[in-house]
């Protein structure tokens, strides 16, 4: 849960929508990528691991994007110029997002935001939440390419409170395996219908 109001975040909100995908779903996507009981256990583990390092870990993804001019125009204007505050107000949220991965449980008022994490990189509301005047569509192929980034570099972290080898493993393919999960929910709405 958040300590304070950030802006654009609506988990457990009666304005969101279900999602489409039901909780069956999410059971075979879970089985897929091998995510367990243990798993969980981990991910709460790696929660209160990352908790005080949250900015700390979002330097390193923003410091990431900021050296991909490609990336970076997805939080730019059309003509390439940085929308700070956007930048701001996503960074808020992508904190609390890493706390959600961790301890959220991953039940239907996580499906349905995971859905409205998905369409705002889309075309249908991408920049809405902050009414943001950036490009209004992150492609596909990057969320999915994203995935490696999120996991390699959270590693160190998950490593900086003296934890085991083998817990630190553990934490770190929890992590793995939960962000990939929320990349093929992400997908969803790229997808013709049918093909998801």
């Amino acid at each position: 849960m958040p300590k304070t109001m950030i802006p654009g975040y609506t988990y457990g909100s009666d304005t969101l929508p279900r999602s489409p995908i039901g909780l069956e779903e999410l059971d075979r996507l879970k089985a897929t990528v091998m995510f367990t009981s243990a798993d969980e256990e981990a991910l709460r583990m790696a929660g209160d691991v990352l908790e005080d390092q949250v900015g700390q870990v979002l330097d390193v993804w923003y410091g990431f994007v900021a050296d991909h001019p490609h990336l970076l125009a997805y939080f730019s204007t059309p003509d390439g110029k940085p929308v700070q505050e956007y930048l701001d107000r996503v960074r808020s949220r992508f904190g609390q997002w890493i706390l959600d991965t961790c301890r959220r449980p991953y039940d239907q008022s996580w499906l349905d935001y995971q859905e409205e994490i998905a369409l705002r990189h889309t075309h249908e509301k991408k920049n809405t939440a902050d009414g943001a005047g950036a490009v209004d569509n992150i492609p596909l192929r990057y969320v999915i390419a994203f995935i490696y980034p999120i996991t390699a570099t959270v590693r160190p972290f998950l490593a900086a409170k003296g934890h085991s080898a083998e817990q630190v493993e553990a934490m770190h393919q929890a992590w793995f395996k939960a962000v990939a999960l929320q990349a093929a929910l992400w997908a969803h709405p790229y997808v013709r219908d049918g093909d998801w």
